[in-house]
């Protein structure tokens, strides 16, 4: 895959995927934009159950999700939905887990598998739970913000070595330019310059994705496409 092509549609997404420039904060800031505020919460809910169950578990590879602990988006949370025996835990994340200016962070499409490790379990994954308390309660973006802020420094367990998350569900939405994009893998540091991965430089299959970076999240989040979706089929190059 050309790595220039890569780079430039990994800046386009979610989590791990994100567009940058003048263009995406003259949308953030324009109220006529699509995405310009919350949809009604039905939008971002999935009727089917059982059909979110299987969109987190295609996250990983089914040896590592068939033993892991599925949660699902409820009016009032996260919730389980399958007990786990391996430590691991999938979730279908909703776009506001994205950076703060996206554009699309209001965007009711957005489906974002993610299986988290054990290490990313404990002290990751509770920021998802966090940021998604605080949409549900009706705050601003700006309330979230500082409530984050408060919750890193006060309740946020320390970021734990070795956490990473299998992203490799082809059933993923990543935002409307993008779709599901390609199969990953992410890796959390605390807040790192990217070079320290070599990441975003040529020939490297290392993508600096900030999706937290600061902002106001102090961690670093590396992504590594692979060759295959966790079904095992090759995904197709991208254009």
């Amino acid at each position: 895959m050309n790595q220039r092509i890569v780079k430039m549609i990994a800046l386009g997404a979610i989590a791990l995927v994100i567009v940058l420039g003048e263009w995406w904060q003259a949308q953030a800031q324009d109220p006529k934009a699509p995405y310009a505020s919350m949809a009604p919460l039905e939008q971002y809910l999935m009727s089917d159950r059982n059909a979110e169950i299987a969109m987190a578990q295609s996250a990983a590879p089914a040896a590592i999700s068939n033993d892991a602990e599925v949660w699902v988006l409820t009016r009032h949370g996260y919730e389980i939905a399958v007990k786990g025996k391996n430590g691991f835990v999938c979730v279908v994340e909703r776009s506001w887990m994205a950076p703060f200016d996206f554009p699309q962070f209001w965007n009711p499409k957005m489906r974002g598998p993610l299986c988290f490790n054990p290490p990313a379990v404990r002290s990751i994954l509770p920021l998802t739970f966090k940021r998604t308390e605080l949409v549900l309660a009706g705050l601003s973006k700006a309330q979230i913000i500082d409530a984050i802020k408060i919750f890193v420094k006060q309740e946020l367990p320390t970021l734990e070595p070795g956490g990473m998350t299998y992203m490799m569900s082809s059933q993923a939405y990543l935002g409307d330019d993008v779709g599901h994009w390609a199969p990953h893998l992410m890796f959390y540091l605390p807040l790192t310059d990217g070079m320290t991965w070599g990441a975003d430089v040529p020939g490297s299959p290392v993508l600096l994705n900030p999706q937290f970076h600061g902002a106001p999240e102090p961690i670093s989040v590396f992504m590594i496409p692979v060759s295959k979706w966790s079904d095992g089929t090759a995904r197709a190059n991208v254009h």
